[in-house]
């Protein structure tokens, strides 16, 4: 199932957060670089389409 736009949105400012709350968390900060890929790629494809 694929998430919308806004769920993405919504999903890399949880993740933000959670890099502010853990800084030195390496698995965080993985977890957040993947969201915010995910929408960035979404955002590109939107651009295109």
């Amino acid at each position: 199932m694929s998430q919308s736009t806004e769920d993405l949105s919504h999903a890399v400012v949880e993740q933000l957060m959670a890099v502010i709350g853990a800084p030195d968390d390496a698995q965080v900060a993985e977890t957040a670089d993947a969201a915010v890929r995910a929408l960035d790629d979404r955002l590109r494809a939107e651009a295109t389409a």
